[in-house]
């Protein structure tokens, strides 16, 4: 893949990032963080650029994490939903089996009542 090379600000420092991503994703992240860095700055002027930096790392962070035990939890969701699926198909192949039986049955036992 092709690296791209993206010059950033946050916090008020220039960054260049070489990443595969599209470059404007890599702005709207950085963008992100120094919107958060900047809200927190302006919450409490007594924290440096870095003390803010790191509780907004330590919030995304947070965020990741949360995010991550959502879509694994998803992930058990959808393969118990699976799993009853697949088990409900097969209570319903079932049950068509037994009705083939009992309409063969029926069919048999109307032609033994049409000999009499």
């Amino acid at each position: 893949m092709n690296k791209n090379r993206v010059q950033v600000r946050i916090g008020g420092a220039s960054y260049t990032i070489v990443t595969e991503d599209d470059e404007e994703y890599v702005e709207n992240l950085a963008l992100s963080v120094d919107s958060d860095i900047k809200a927190v700055c302006n919450a409490n002027p007594s924290l440096s650029v870095t003390q803010a930096a790191v509780l907004v790392a330590l919030d995304q962070a947070d965020a990741c994490k949360k995010a991550t035990a959502s879509s694994d939890n998803l992930r058990v969701q959808i393969k118990d939903y699976l799993e009853e699926s697949a088990r409900a198909r097969m209570e319903v192949e079932v049950a068509r089996r037994e009705i083939e039986r009992l309409n063969r049955e029926i069919s048999e036992l109307r032609e033994k009542l049409n000999r009499r």
